[in-house]
């Protein structure tokens, strides 16, 4: 019962606003026609607006996917890089161990193979520039905890406090990251001289 009264509430309510629009001088052909183009103006808009979500979200997705198949690449090679230093390292050890073995010093061969050993150095580091592995410049640098890690530091008042004196090992970076901090000693002021100055 309540129900009925309900719609007939309704029905009587939608003749009314019918009724006043065509006394306004509408028609109700006019009308129905409004209703139904902005049903139509709305629909386009929601489409619009799904259509450009959509292409939002497949743009955000192929920029992760591009980030992640660009990260994985660089994870992959920055491993090996780092494991390749390994390679340059020893052939610098191996040539200053042959500069200072005695028994190698008197042989008359020793200059062309240390030369040879220079020549694979060179076509390594040659190969790592071109995989954008670049060695990080120690000498005359101030110490920068971002590519160096200090393994001690040492009295010198003819250097500036904080710049490096020695290069214990190379660092290198893999393009913008860091591949291995260089090992370096860092000049500091000279304690003796400081009390010197106090007394």
């Amino acid at each position: 019962m309540v129900e009925n009264d309900k719609n007939q509430n309704l029905e009587q309510d939608n003749d009314n606003d019918i009724e006043n629009t065509l006394k306004a001088g509408h028609s109700e052909k006019d009308i129905n026609k409004e209703n139904k183009e902005q049903t139509a103006e709305d629909k386009l808009k929601d489409t619009e607006e799904k259509l450009l979500r959509s292409l939002a979200e497949i743009e955000n997705q192929r920029r992760r996917f591009e980030k992640e198949v660009k990260d994985a690449f660089e994870f992959g090679s920055f491993n090996f890089a780092k494991e390749s230093l390994a390679i340059l390292d020893n052939l610098g050890r191996a040539k200053l161990a042959i500069k200072n073995d005695e028994n190698l010093k008197t042989n008359k061969d020793l200059d062309k193979f240390l030369e040879n050993i220079t020549i694979i150095e060179k076509d390594l580091v040659s190969i790592f520039e071109k995989n954008r592995i670049m060695k990080i410049e120690t000498k005359d640098k101030k110490f920068d905890p971002n590519f160096h890690q200090a393994m001690s530091e040492i009295e010198d008042n003819k250097v500036e406090p904080g710049i490096i004196i020695q290069e214990i090992q190379a660092g290198y970076m893999l393009g913008e990251r860091l591949l291995r901090p260089a090992l370096v000693s860092v000049a500091k002021k000279e304690l003796n001289i400081e009390k010197k100055e106090e007394k």
